[in-house]
């Protein structure tokens, strides 16, 4: 059984990052918002950029993209029907974070490669 999450109006006023971590946690969505940074791409371009995530749990985490207003989504009335995802205005601001967040996560892997080669270096913000 799925909780539903809270709405972010309700969320307390003094914890911002409460709001950010609800709209953007999770294993996938800032990997699909980065994604969509390169531009528009379809549901099996997305799929196939990240093959270890389940069709259903991409599909759950587009949806409550687009309902947080930062992914758009776009039906072309074709048979089949193509469907492309892109980032909104909102989901656009996001650029600079996911940059960073992404330049952090490459200085952190490269920190603990240090810690397992040189053990004594760990604590010392090496």
């Amino acid at each position: 059984m799925r909780r539903e999450r809270e709405p972010v109006d309700a969320m307390a006023e003094w914890c911002n990052t409460e709001v950010v971590l609800s709209v953007v946690g999770g294993k996938w969505k800032l990997l699909i918002l980065r994604y969509l940074l390169a531009g528009t791409h379809r549901f099996g371009e997305l799929r196939q950029a990240m093959p270890t995530v389940t069709q259903r749990m991409l599909t759950r985490q587009l949806r409550e993209l687009e309902a947080d207003g930062l992914v758009s989504r776009t039906v072309y009335p074709e048979v089949p029907p193509r469907v492309e995802y892109a980032l909104t205005e909102a989901g656009e601001t996001l650029r600079d974070i996911i940059g960073q967040l992404d330049a952090w996560g490459s200085w952190y892997r490269r920190h603990r490669k240090a810690q397992a080669r040189d053990p004594g270096q760990a604590g010392t913000g090496n």
